[in-house]
């Protein structure tokens, strides 16, 4: 069986633990490489317990060097690091051969002036920015498969844009509608000292954060409007809620078709995608169905009243939303069986 070498970069981190537990036991994937400035020269063992026993436990981490990377022999990083630090490491590891699943934001824009416009400081190396592929398989996946360098989708964005491109692409709903609000799971805001992020300050606690402007509203629209076919802006809202992960969103847009044409658009859309499973209407989607897994459920509803329609959908932050699509990506550039290490429900 062909296995790829594999190195993490940034893999300390709550999406770089996610990317461990799932490479660990990928059948095609042989992990070679974890980097981490605070914890070079620990093991994976000792770092993480739960992983004591694995193939690769032993692997120490090292700082995070494009040579010493190399060195290693990885075919293929996976970037677990701040949006800003990423786009360096890519660069440096492109140039040494190696393929690049990003995690972070810096290549999930097409246009440098937007990026700085949302991520405050100009784009560290725009002159990739055509070449990246954003990594939603079930809409990019044949450029997914020939591309060196793929953009992993942001979390929210992801539990957005899945029910959304159907309807937009079919122009069953006014673009210019769109009302979207998401809660997520504390994890998303990543394994740092932060007073606000505290068991005391987020148990027995709901609250919205980033509005107006979250910065993941720049890749939603981006992607809403190709659906669309025109310019669209949407007003988000996301919370923050007392779990370890998983997301839970509801987006409501004015219906322009007929309640019907939501159901099919969503078939035809995913009807063969293994890790989209629809609810059909009425359903709506429970996170702890989600939670530690690569699916996104998608329910939906249509309200009289308003003439509006009501998509509902639930994922894991730090699996669908992150690590377990980076794995998804990481099998289609590599031409694996796409569930290949994602067989978990």
């Amino acid at each position: 069986m062909k296995r790829v070498k594999i190195a993490v970069i940034g893999a300390s981190g709550y999406t770089g633990l996610e990317l461990l537990r799932l490479l660990l036991t990928h059948p095609n994937a042989e992990l070679v490489c974890v980097t981490s400035r605070q914890n070079a020269g620990r093991t994976i063992g000792e770092l993480f317990p739960r992983f004591t026993g694995a193939d690769a436990a032993g692997l120490s981490f090292i700082n995070p060097d494009a040579d010493a990377v190399a060195a290693t022999g990885a075919e293929v990083a996976f970037l677990a690091l701040p949006h800003g630090v990423a786009a360096g490491y890519a660069s440096s590891l492109l140039d040494k051969g190696l393929r690049i699943i990003d995690l972070s934001a810096d290549f999930r824009l097409d246009d440098p002036v937007v990026y700085k416009e949302f991520y405050d400081g100009d784009h560290p190396a725009p002159e990739l920015l055509k070449e990246a592929v954003y990594g939603l398989p079930e809409v990019h996946r044949s450029d997914i498969a020939g591309t060196r360098l793929v953009a992993a989708p942001g979390c929210y964005p992801t539990s957005i844009l899945l029910p959304l491109i159907p309807l937009l692409r079919n122009r069953l709903i006014d673009p210019s509608s769109i009302v979207t609000c998401s809660m997520s799971g504390v994890s998303g805001a990543g394994r740092k000292a932060d007073l606000s992020l505290i068991f005391c300050e987020c148990n027995e606690s709901v609250r919205a954060y980033g509005v107006p402007k979250h910065r993941h509203l720049s890749e939603i629209e981006q992607e809403l409007g190709k659906a669309a076919g025109e310019n669209v802006a949407i007003s988000f809202t996301p919370h923050l809620v007392p779990v370890h992960n998983g997301i839970c969103t509801t987006t409501s847009a004015q219906l322009l078709g007929q309640p019907d044409d939501v159901q099919r658009a969503l078939e035809d859309a995913y009807r063969d995608e293994h890790f989209v499973r629809l609810l059909g209407m009425g359903g709506c989607a429970d996170t702890k169905n989600v939670t530690g897994t690569n699916f996104i459920d998608i329910g939906w509803s249509h309200d009289p009243r308003t003439g509006r329609v009501l998509l509902l959908s639930a994922e894991d932050n730090l699996g669908k939303g992150a690590a377990s699509q980076a794995v998804q990506n990481f099998n289609l550039i590599c031409q694996f069986p796409e569930i290949a290490g994602l067989q978990n429900f």
